[in-house]
């Protein structure tokens, strides 16, 4: 037996080995190919001597979701609540950048962010496969491999020239990256300068990436001032054989053969071309498309993707979307209520990882499972309502216990680190590379980095590392600090206090004190920097326990928006569980007149309900039944993206949580705040909305591994 497995093993190693020699002489075979397109030996040589074969990307050639998903699903996932909110509220954000690339190009806005929404979740979503590596693997391997070949060097004649500054960029698969996913080729000969900086940056740049994708729409066809297509209705008996894209008619010849307009309006007969789409068959919904159409069609050459785009600029105008029901008794789920379906699946100890929405493998086992047991019919592991709504009818199951591993020990040097000051002095900061707009001084009476520059000013207590204050340019501050707080060391009540390496008291004793040790300990800054657009990076850590495994380091980038970065690393010999969060404290005008977006659907444990598991029905409001005036909320495998909308100070903060699977909101109500000396009659002026890994969303952390919880805040005023 030990020597047949030997054999096998000797035999996959020669195999693999053969495969790299073959990719090798590949690349070798490629390098008079990117000579005649001006890329020099020596970049060659650079941008191909770390590439080794990729065979995952393989199987994908045949799996794309425009061509294997029931359209029902793939538009019900693109085009939900969620993405026409976000696109609306970026239309305000670039309403200048858009009118003025309508002028430019003849594309509407609507269009050119349904796009973006589409492409990449308007730069949320824009893929993590190393292009270099990918497109190399498709170029050498499976089919289209000419195809691949020309987007492999048309990369590195980008990253030659000076376009792309990162040889480590990721993107999808098949090489789309950016804002808007273009693939090389087309980056090479569509994309533009939009912001006038001398580059095409469709990564970093929204201008550029939006200009850029009107661009390719004027260039595919686009005709301005006209509508893509809309929604229409047949007639009884309807030869349906008459449908396809490609089989044009004028439109005077639909009228005549009785097709309407589906919200009723006219349709005035005209010599203009159009098509009859019919996507999921004469009984689902039907589409006169015109020219339009057509050139969204060519940005993704599928039926599915160019009517996300269509329909999703139609809603960003203010339509209601699809009319007629789609021929499916079982339709698909938006985004929220896939996370709501995966958070259920959860509950029921299912082990799929986090509720993100993506329904992957794990995922559709657990559903094919839960379906078996409802004697649900087909049991495929399809993320569709029928199952959803099984699964809301029954009974929620109990919180999984928490784990009692995430118990710490308080650490020896804790309680003669609480009175000791932040070894960050005047002297300690002269020492480091000049900053300009950065300052230490004091801030409400506590020592703090102050940052002051065109883009935004804030304050970071040295006390517990803290964030205290956050004002971007022409914005009032973004959190709230209390007026009655207690002197240090004393946890400060305000600001967005930093909960590690647990959150509560999950599985902790009455021994340490609650939401993690370094709250309370005077934190450090190590290293410092303002980057060219002015955003200001500063690293901060807090004392080294020495009888803790686990090392924490804070990033905070100051800008136009705060992004931070909570890095923990295990520098021990065994695999250490944690918890943590990030205890923001939200100004707002009042507390009862605001509303959190991006939990509808979700499943949360309910602490003034004994920590028993609900479903969020509808945006967070203090209004909620279930929260007569006070709330305390955890949701488990949450969705990452989250807005406060305040129309009393009008203006909206966007929380957008990278790596923290659960959010926390809270705020004590009259009754519990007057028990709060801290907080008092001013309870109406803040409500925390809290990155986390916390309750059931505990991390595991292997030996020498590093897990990063990262928030950004974006400060946006209301229309």
């Amino acid at each position: 037996m030990r020597i047949a497995t030997l054999t096998l093993l000797l035999a996959a190693s020669a195999a693999v080995q053969a495969q790299d020699a073959a990719f090798q002489r590949c690349l070798a075979a490629m390098q008079p190919h990117a000579a005649a397109r001006g890329i020099d030996a020596a970049s060659f040589a650079r941008y191909t001597a770390d590439l080794q074969p990729d065979p995952t990307v393989l199987p994908l050639l045949d799996a794309q979701p425009e061509f294997t998903t029931p359209i029902w699903d793939y538009l019900a996932g693109l085009v939900d609540d969620q993405r026409v909110a976000d696109g609306r509220a970026l239309l305000a954000t670039h309403r200048d950048l858009l009118a003025r690339l309508q002028a430019e190009y003849g594309v509407d806005p609507e269009t050119v962010v349904a796009v973006w929404g589409v492409e990449s979740d308007y730069g949320r979503v824009t893929g993590k496969r190393a292009l270099r590596t990918s497109l190399a693997t498709l170029a050498c391997e499976g089919r289209r491999q000419s195809f691949f070949r020309g987007e492999f060097l048309a990369l590195l004649s980008l990253l030659q020239s000076g376009d792309l500054a990162d040889p480590h960029l990721t993107g999808s698969w098949a090489g789309a990256f950016g804002q808007t996913q273009f693939i090389p080729s087309t980056y090479a000969r569509i994309a533009v300068d939009g912001d006038g900086d001398g580059r095409r940056d469709l990564v970093g740049s929204i201008p550029d990436a939006l200009a850029s994708t009107a661009n390719y729409l004027r260039r595919a066809g686009w005709r301005r001032g006209e509508p893509w297509g809309y929604e229409v209705r047949l007639p009884a008996g309807f030869d349906a054989t008459l449908a396809g894209r490609k089989a044009k008619r004028p439109l005077a010849d639909w009228v005549a053969r009785g097709v309407v307009r589906v919200d009723g309006g006219a349709i005035a007969p005209s010599q203009a071309p159009a098509a009859l789409l019919l996507p999921s068959g004469p009984k689902g919904p039907a589409f006169l498309a015109f020219a339009n159409y057509d050139a969204i069609y060519s940005y993704n050459a599928a039926e599915s993707y160019a009517l996300a785009i269509a329909t999703l600029a139609d809603r960003l105008r203010g339509g209601n979307g699809i009319a007629a029901a789609w021929p499916t008794d079982d339709p698909g789920l938006s985004r929220a209520q896939r996370r709501e379906l995966q958070t259920l699946l959860l509950t029921r100890g299912h082990d799929i990882g986090q509720a993100d929405g993506m329904i992957g493998s794990a995922t559709r086992r657990a559903i094919a499972a839960e379906q078996q047991r409802l004697g649900l019919q087909p049991a495929d592991g399809r993320a569709g309502r029928r199952i959803l709504d099984a699964l809301r009818a029954s009974a929620p199951a109990a919180p999984a216990p928490l784990p009692s591993s995430t118990a710490f020990a308080l650490p020896t040097a804790y309680p003669s680190l609480l009175q000791s000051p932040s070894p960050t002095s005047r002297k300690a900061l002269n020492k480091m590379q000049e900053v300009p707009g950065l300052a230490l001084g004091k801030f409400e009476g506590l020592d703090a980095l102050l940052v002051d520059t065109p883009l935004a000013k804030a304050a970071v207590s040295l006390f517990g590392g803290q964030v205290v204050s956050f004002a971007p340019a022409g914005q009032a501050d973004v959190f709230w600090l209390s007026p009655l707080r207690a002197s240090l060391p004393t946890p400060i009540r305000g600001g967005a206090p930093v909960c590690w390496p647990y959150f509560g008291r999950q599985g902790q004793t009455n021994e340490v004190p609650a939401h993690g040790f370094v709250r309370t300990l005077p934190w450090q800054l190590v290293a410092a920097r303002r980057e060219a657009d002015g955003t200001v990076v500063l690293e901060l850590e807090p004392p080294a326990l020495q009888d803790l495994a686990l090392r924490l380091r804070m990033q905070l980038r100051i800008g136009r928006t705060l992004e931070q970065r909570l890095s923990t690393t295990n520098t021990g010999p065994a695999p250490v569980r944690f918890t943590e969060a990030l205890h923001n404290y939200f100004r707002v005008s009042d507390v009862a007149a605001v509303r959190i977006e991006g939990l509808d659907g979700l499943t949360f444990l309910d602490k003034n309900d004994g920590g028993n598991a609900h479903v969020q029905r509808g945006h967070w409001d203090l209004h909620d039944p279930r929260d007569p005036g006070r709330a305390d909320r955890l949701f488990p495998g949450a969705g990452g993206s989250y807005r406060l909308v305040d129309p009393g100070l009008r203006r909206r903060i966007d929380l957008d949580v990278q790596d923290g699977r659960s959010v926390v909101v809270w705020n004590p109500g009259e009754a519990g705040a007057a028990r709060m000396a801290d907080v008092g009659a001013h309870w109406r002026e803040f409500v925390c909305l809290e990155a986390a890994n916390a309750g059931p969303d505990v991390v595991e952390l292997a030996p020498g591994a590093t897990h990063a919880l990262v928030q950004t805040i974006a400060v946006s005023p209301l229309d």
